[in-house]
Formats: structure tokens, C-alpha cells, sequence
């Protein structure tokens, strides 16, 4: 959340080690979301409620502009409770204190909810009829469920008759539901939507709203757009979006229990997600720290309607330095070539490419649209195709034993439109080989018939790789543990292992400062 000039991150931490357990709200705070400083933890286990652990939550700013946190807690019974806390006080802007009161917990789970499942309150919102809301994640066998709640006071809440919606997929963890712009409307399709200006019908009137959840079974997560009857309570999405664990996700790779908010100062909508480690335990045990934040990103609606976007945010570019650019430089099939004069172990690298003949592009099977993933583990990098795979080779060895690929293929769906896959192919990233190195996949919407360009954005950071095909359109993160391609032993290549030739019109690369990663306040 943003609160008086520095914006706050409270995220699950274990202060006694690099695995899970002892969960508590550490917080760190930032004036540009890229330099962070660790505060005080936040919130941690002190009362009956929350006395077995603090887990998921959200923040919501009350129209007074006082900030409170809705948690849940683990309380002796084993039982997961919604909680709240306040701040103590409020003409501190880093938020140090946080009182609990002793009314909790607010929200018990009654005898139609399974106590063991169910968590993770979203930002309230405040409707028409002077009641606030919330959604708390829940299942029932099969059946992940949002349980919706109502307020007048914000102290009192009731569930209402029905969820506001549910679906046979397992728990719904940490499920977020928010506003997005429409184009056509008064305001751009890409500037966020406060939850807090949802009470105006004027507003409520120009926007469509996205319910996502994480999938507790799967890992992963997806996500709908459609309609919410103010009056009803009632979410109903789209018929284009599947609603179900083949729907769209923020991200084909490894990131979960994500959680976006409105920034009020840039008029837009952040997402935050968690990328957990994929080394072992011991490795994570020896370098002291497990699971990180995905770079944050703007999310908004699509021009068409047809899905949501991401973007880093543009406050990344601050750490951009020494720059190189390669441009209109051809590569035939089964070439690549090394991009040099600049360190790219850390690094920003945008590429646009062209595809010059379509004609040699493979027949796709329609029984592949709902495993992307799996075709790309059967068609990796390393297995030539028609047009593509194309794309990055990074964090890559000199003799390219070791190599992470990014790459996009193509393929024929009928004599007239095709069908663009975007993969992140670690299988060959690290000589370690108890790491766990999944190839991760999704389709890119776009219609490349018309220009027959695909960009991509891929942010390198060690073990992180973070990819934007199409302008944002499809993301994939990928964390990878390279032991010969690290420091100035990791290099970048473009390449093409695909028959069609391609053309690399724009390959512009900087070399990424490092940040403010948590320091004390006072460091």
C-alpha cells in the first residue's frame, strides 16, 4: 500500500530460517518500489488469535485515510481466523507499530467452513449501499470458494447468503478482486481503478473487474474479467475466459500468491508475486534466503477486453547503465550468435524480431491449447522446428553448455491463422543436477499474419529470469541456478533453431545497477 510519501511491502517471512515456518509480516518500505528498506516486522504471533502464526492478508485505506490490515491468524485450535490490526500511529509514516485490537477475531469460520481452509481477506470495498466487503479463500471438497463478507463498521462482518463466486479447481488461496478501466471510457484503459471509487455508479458504470485465485493443488494461478452486480453481489466472468485451471494467468512460470494494489500517486494498479526457490534445501540453508518478489508490474486491461496486461514498472529504468544495440542483422536457420560490450548477468535486454516466411511453420493439434507447457517440454529449444524456436539464449557458458532459453514457434492452425508459443526452457541451465529445471509455457495472443513481429523483454538477474512476450501480453519467470554462467562468465546469444530464416530488427540491452535490497533504516 502507499501511505504519506513511501510505499509498504509486508510479505510472509521465517526470521529463523531459510524455510518455511514461524511466519510473521516482515515490512519493508520504498519511495520508488525499486530501493527498499527493511522496518521492524510488521505483525507477528502475540495474541490468541494469531498465536500459532500471522498468514496472508491485505490492506485496505479507509476513507478517512487511515490504513488497516486484514489477517489471517492461526489461533490455538489449529483454526485459521480473519483478524485486524490497526497502526499506532498514524503521523508515523513508516508504520513501525501495529495494534491488534482485542475484539478479534473478526471473522470466525462458522460450521458451514472448513477452519483448516481458509484465509487470505482481500482489500475490502466499500459499496453503494453503505456496506463494505470482502472475499476470504475457502473450499469444500473440490470446490475453491470466495466467501464474501459485508460491513457497516468495519468491526462487525457477516457472510452473505452466497459466495461471490466459486469453481472446481481446489483451495483458493490469496484471491484478489479489483477494478480495470474499459477503453472507450473517460479515463485511459491502462490507469488503475481505486476500490474506494467503486460507491460512484459513474465510475462502476466504465469498468469490468478481475477475480483471481491461486490454486493450492496446482501452484498456480488464473484468472477471470467479467461483470459484478453491485446489488446482487454477485461476480459473473466473461464467457471467453475459462474458468478453471486452464484460464489465463498473470504468469506461466513460477509465481504465486500474488496480490496487486492501487497506486494513487501514478493512477495505476501494481501486482506483486512470489517466486519460490527451485534449488534444494541446503542450497538455500548455505546462501541464507529462499523465495523472492517478482520485479512489480502495471496490470491493466487490454485494448480489446481480452485479457490483462504487465508491464515492469517504468521505475526499473533508473538502474538501466551501460546500454549496447544491435540492429537488422539476419539469422538463419540453425545459427545464433553472442551479444557482447556489456555484462548481461544482470541486465535488461528488449528484443523485436520478424519472421520473413510463415510457409515452413508445423501443424498444430488442437488438443495442445490447454497444455501449452507440455508441448514446450516435447518441442524444447534443443528440437528443430518449422519457424522457431527463435529467441535468447541467457545466462549462458561460453562453450553454451550451460544456457536458459527464451524462445517463441510457430505454428499453422489452418491455411490462415497460426498460433504463437512462448516458452522459458531451463533444462540445460545448471551442471547441478538435483535442481529442479521445469520448462514453462503459454500462448501469445496476437495475429502475427499482419506483421509478422513478436517483441520480447527479458529481465536477468542470476536466478531470476523474467520475460514479457508481445508488449506484456504473455509473462513467464523462471528462476535457474547456473554454476559455470555466473559474473562475467554469463553471456547472451540470439539464436534460431527453426528452418525459416528470421531477422533480429532491434536488440537493445542495458546492464542493471543493483538496487537498495532491504538494508536497515539507518544503513
Amino acid at each position: 500500500m502507499y501511505y504519506k510519501g513511501l510505499y509498504h511491502l509486508f510479505y510472509q517471512y521465517n526470521p529463523k530460517g531459510a524455510v518455511w515456518g514461524n511466519i510473521i509480516w516482515a515490512h519493508s518500505v520504498s519511495t520508488d518500489l525499486i530501493d527498499w528498506v527493511a522496518l521492524e516486522p510488521g505483525i507477528y504471533p502475540s495474541k490468541p488469535f494469531d498465536i500459532n502464526g500471522c498468514w496472508s492478508g491485505s490492506a485496505t485505506i479507509l476513507p478517512n485515510g487511515v490504513p488497516v490490515i486484514m489477517y489471517t491468524g492461526i489461533d490455538p485450535k489449529e483454526r485459521q481466523v480473519q483478524n485486524v490490526a490497526y497502526p499506532a500511529n498514524l503521523s508515523d509514516p513508516f508504520l513501525r507499530k501495529w495494534v491488534k485490537p482485542d475484539y478479534n477475531p473478526i471473522i470466525n469460520p462458522d460450521h458451514g467452513i472448513n477452519a483448516s481452509a481458509f484465509r487470505d481477506p482481500t482489500t475490502a470495498w466499500y459499496g453503494p449501499d453503505g456496506h463494505w466487503r470482502l472475499v476470504v479463500g475457502s473450499k469444500e471438497n473440490m470446490r475453491g470458494i470466495a466467501v464474501l463478507y459485508r460491513s457497516r463498521d468495519f468491526r462487525r462482518w457477516i457472510k452473505a447468503h452466497h459466495s461471490l463466486h466459486a469453481g472446481l479447481t481446489g483451495m483458493w488461496e490469496c484471491p484478489d478482486f479489483y477494478p480495470v478501466a474499459v477503453a472507450g471510457g473517460r479515463r485511459h484503459h491502462q490507469s488503475g481503478v481505486d476500490t474506494a471509487e467503486l460507491h460512484d455508479s459513474t465510475v462502476a458504470a466504465e469498468v469490468k473487474y478481475v477475480l483471481k485465485v491461486s490454486l493450492d493443488v496446482t501452484r498456480y494461478e488464473y484468472y477471470t474479467i467479467g461483470w459484478y452486480d453491485h446489488a446482487k453481489d454477485r461476480y459473473t466472468p466473461d464467457l471467453d475466459f475459462p474458468d478453471n485451471d486452464y484460464g489465463l494467468r498473470y504468469d506461466y512460470g513460477d509465481f504465486y500468491a500474488s496480490k496487486s494494489f492501487f497506486d494513487p500517486v501514478k493512477k495505476r494498479r501494481v501486482l506483486w508475486g512470489w517466486a519460490n526457490e527451485s534449488d534444494t534445501v541446503p542450497d538455500d540453508r548455505n546462501k541464507g534466503w529462499a523465495g523472492i518478489q517478482a520485479i512489480p508490474r502495471k496490470i491493466f486491461l487490454s485494448r480489446s477486453g481480452r485479457q490483462l496486461i504487465q508491464w515492469p514498472v517504468e521505475e526499473i529504468k533508473s538502474l538501466r547503465a551501460k546500454h549496447v544495440n544491435v540492429s537488422n542483422k539476419a539469422v538463419k536457420g540453425g545459427d545464433y550468435f553472442k551479444v557482447g560490450g556489456f555484462k548481461s548477468v544482470q541486465s535488461d535486454v528488449e528484443a523485436a524480431f520478424m519472421i520473413k516466411n510463415l510457409e515452413k511453420a508445423e501443424k498444430f493439434n488442437a488438443s495442445w491449447r490447454t497444455d501449452a507447457q507440455g508441448l514446450c517440454k516435447k518441442l524444447n529449444s534443443h528440437v528443430k522446428g518449422g519457424v522457431g524456436p527463435f529467441g535468447l539464449w541467457l545466462l549462458a557458458s561460453d562453450d553454451l553448455k550451460e544456457r536458459t532459453a527464451v524462445f517463441f514457434r510457430v505454428f499453422k492452425n489452418n491455411d490462415t491463422s497460426y498460433v504463437v508459443l512462448m516458452c522459458n526452457d531451463p533444462t540445460r541451465s545448471s551442471f547441478e543436477s538435483q535442481i529442479y529445471r521445469p520448462t514453462f509455457a503459454g500462448f501469445v495472443n496476437i495475429d502475427i499474419t499482419k506483421t509478422k513481429k513478436i517483441a520480447l523483454r527479458t529481465l536477468i538477474d542470476h536466478s531470476v529470469v523474467e520475460s514479457f512476450g508481445a508488449g506484456g501480453k504473455t509473462c513467464i519467470l523462471t528462476r535457474v541456478y547456473p554454476r559455470k554462467a555466473v559474473g562475467d562468465n554469463a553471456h547472451l546469444f540470439v539464436f534460431n533453431n527453426g528452418e525459416s530464416d528470421i531477422k533480429l530488427t532491434n536488440l537493445r540491452a542495458w546492464e542493471m545497477k543493483t538496487p537498495t535490497m532491504n538494508k536497515r533504516l539507518g544503513q
